[in-house]
């Protein structure tokens, strides 16, 4: 055991087989995924650039301003290196240091969507259940502590996972059987048969999975409490309207996170694992921007006033009114 460890230690890469069992799909797979990127690229710099162009922007656009950069910053971790891999028909090497980089800022980036979707319950707690107290207990200095608290919270937590891991003595093969350096597919590489190898990926989904999930279950529970004392139905349709676009998105972050990670190593699958994967890496980020815009009346009305600005602009006009049109009309369609 000593010698393999030393000889894993001495290892410098790894190989990501990816989709190398798809050879006859590789190319399909790879103008999907491309055009999947440049739609969730494109939604949600179009949310960032509806909100900050906004003169005024309450506390909800503030955070969906953050969830927007952490859903960019998220696809870029992984995504283009997929995309550059499937052009690769033998799958492709990265290297230790690289594949630890890739697993801490995906997992730091999914932490801080975490703690950053239990700030946005209480937003909406204060909103709902302490409306007159809203501006003072939602100040900008307290939403931007918030969200310092929510980055720094995980990546400080993705640190410590990624240093457990990469701890591991992975000494009996260096084929990742996925398409980036996801945590189950490490575990499953290291040659120790201890449960203690899964306690730091069990610690990590307590701090970054239960008990932001706790916060939302909490702050949830006092809205519907507050709200079904609301007489008027139509009061009380509003009120649950608000909640609506935030709920959606938790409930897709939290089923995949808690599919994918909340599990014992034996039960992993690398084909089951890597189908999931790929809907929490390249679908809920496309659908993140799309239930905000289409569920959400503020930011439809700042996405509104955003494209009126283009349309008025000269170059915008030469070059792309027709599909500004479309676009104007379709979001003012929305109900």
């Amino acid at each position: 055991m000593d010698k393999s460890n030393h000889t894993a230690g001495a290892t410098m890469e790894f190989l990501l087989l990816g989709f190398s069992d798809l050879l006859c799909l590789r190319a399909l797979l790879f103008f999907i995924f491309l055009m999947v990127h440049l739609a969730t690229l494109a939604g949600n710099l179009l949310i960032l650039l509806a909100v900050t162009t906004e003169p005024s922007r309450p506390p909800m656009f503030f955070f969906l301003c953050q969830l927007s950069a952490i859903e960019l910053c998220y696809t870029l971790v992984i995504v283009p290196k997929t995309l550059a891999d499937l052009a690769n028909p033998g799958g492709s090497t990265i290297s230790f240091a690289g594949c630890a980089a890739q697993m801490h800022f995906f997992v730091a980036l999914g932490g801080a969507e975490c703690f950053l979707l239990a700030a946005m319950s209480y937003d909406r707690y204060v909103a709902i259940c302490q409306p007159l107290h809203y501006t003072v207990m939602m100040s900008q200095a307290f939403c931007l502590q918030l969200a310092m608290l929510c980055c720094l919270g995980g990546f400080a937590v993705s640190l410590g996972l990624t240093v457990a891991v990469f701890r591991l003595p992975f000494c009996t093969s260096h084929h990742i059987d996925h398409f980036f350096c996801d945590v189950p597919a490490l575990l499953h590489l290291a040659c120790t048969k201890s449960y203690t190898s899964e306690l730091p990926l069990l610690a990590a989904c307590v701090l970054l999975l239960l008990l932001p999930f706790l916060l939302i279950l909490t702050s949830y529970t006092c809205i519907t409490v507050a709200v079904m004392q609301i007489r008027n139905s139509a009061g009380r349709g509003k009120a649950f309207s608000t909640c609506a676009s935030h709920l959606a998105v938790t409930l897709l972050h939290y089923g995949c996170a808690t599919f994918m990670y909340v599990r014992p190593k034996s039960s992993y699958s690398p084909g089951r694992d890597k189908m999931v994967s790929l809907v929490y890496t390249n679908i809920t980020p496309l659908l993140y921007p799309l239930i905000y815009s289409l569920r959400n009346k503020e930011i439809k009305g700042a996405m509104r006033k955003l494209l009126r600005k283009r349309l008025a602009h000269p170059h915008w006009n030469t070059f792309s009114s027709k599909p500004a049109q479309f676009i104007s009309q379709f979001m003012a369609q929305q109900p």
